[in-house]
């Protein structure tokens, strides 16, 4: 099997509520597979935050870090749901 690949989430613009989107299809991140890299949820790419992309055909991981930076307080997006 092969290593999946790794991308940088993006914020999307425009929005009320901070969306972040993949990375390499520019789908959704649901706020269901945002999750801390720590833990059980430890991947092997070094990012504090990821993202898991659920469409169809992506699947890709998504680092958050850099989308999370722009975010006033990126605290609030795990609060959310999606």
């Amino acid at each position: 099997m092969r290593e999946p690949n790794h991308y940088n989430a993006i914020l999307a613009e425009g929005c009320a509520v901070p969306t972040l989107l993949c990375g390499h299809c520019h789908s959704i991140l649901s706020r269901s597979r945002i999750f801390l890299n720590e833990g059980d949820n430890q991947q092997s790419i070094e990012c504090r935050t990821i993202g898991l992309c659920s469409a169809d055909d992506c699947g890709a991981v998504n680092c958050c870090d850099d989308a999370m930076r722009h975010i006033d307080n990126p605290e609030r997006l795990f609060g959310l749901a999606c």
